[in-house]
């Protein structure tokens, strides 16, 4: 992905994703989705023709629930629409750009700003869950959020033989997130000058010996991602995209309404996963009793 790509989710099926920059650890305790009270709370009532979904936000993604709830104030996302949508996988909305009749500039538009990222361990990519999508490792190594699009993952059901094998790959693209964040920051300029004059010469046995070299130094203090038991259980009996897990931001995840997921999962598309019919939509915010287990007890 190029920086004229701005912003656009840089995955189409089973692609390189990377995670946790230099400096930036994943967290080593599982962090809790919700409260274990009931609590009176803002939460988005996201609205298209095909249906509703109540969204609820997590504590511990505080800058990504905070602009969400203030754009959706603002009536920023209103008349956005979903402009990129894979089955299985995920479908994609909030950029500014999908209201215009250019589908080529969709996937590039956003309010001017981008979020740091609050990547938190136990925030997994569960169908469902709600993620900020971001440009490519290689022009955003902090892996910064774009101001305002954002994806829901629809995913599918998971073999343990799958689990098994995405978790290896998310920790893979994590390994190579490191090794790319490495590189990238400017007290290693002369790494990166290594690397570019061998690429430059055709010489990939000389950068695969800098590569070798660099990794202890890049990946020090990882900790490679697990899953629990029941997370586990989750993307084998709801489904999801485990291979995302710890390289953007999961900040929340759908309450009630799931089914219109599946909806928009299932359009027709065209060009660049645009569904073929326009499926614009409206979020508001709204204050809700929700109690431990996600159950809506109070509309306000």
């Amino acid at each position: 992905m190029n920086a004229s790509s701005l912003v656009k989710l840089c995955i189409i099926a089973f692609v390189t994703i990377n995670c946790a920059p230099q400096g930036q650890e994943v967290e080593t305790s599982t962090a809790p989705l919700f409260p274990t009270e009931t609590r009176t709370e803002e939460v988005a009532v996201l609205s298209t023709s095909y249906g509703d979904m109540v969204i609820r936000f997590y504590d511990q993604t505080p800058e990504h629930k905070a602009n969400f709830i203030k754009l959706a104030k603002e009536g920023f996302y209103d008349s956005t629409t979903f402009h990129r949508v894979i089955e299985g996988f995920m479908i994609q909305g909030g950029d500014p750009n999908s209201k215009d009749d250019d589908i080529r500039n969709d996937g590039q538009g956003g309010p001017g700003y981008t979020l740091p990222a609050e990547i938190v361990r136990g925030y997994i990519h569960k169908k469902g869950a709600i993620a900020a999508a971001r440009m490519g490792d290689n022009v955003n190594p902090e892996k910064r959020s774009s101001g305002s699009q954002f994806y829901l993952v629809h995913g599918r059901k998971r073999t343990e033989r799958d689990v098994n094998q995405l978790l290896e790959q998310a920790n893979n693209n994590i390994r190579q997130g490191l090794i790319t964040a490495y590189v990238e920051d400017p007290k290693n300029a002369d790494v990166k000058a290594r690397i570019d004059e061998a690429m430059t010469n055709g010489n990939s046995g000389i950068v695969s010996d800098i590569i070798r070299e660099i990794t202890p130094l890049a990946s020090e203090g990882f900790e490679p991602l697990s899953y629990s038991p029941k997370e586990r259980e989750i993307y084998m009996n709801q489904g999801g995209v485990p291979f995302l897990d710890g390289s953007y931001t999961v900040f929340g995840e759908v309450i009630e309404g799931l089914a219109l997921v599946d909806s928009i999962a299932e359009v027709r598309t065209g060009f660049g996963d645009r569904p073929a019919e326009d499926i614009p939509m409206t979020v508001r915010i709204q204050t809700m009793t929700i109690a431990p287990d996600g159950t809506i007890i109070e509309r306000f």
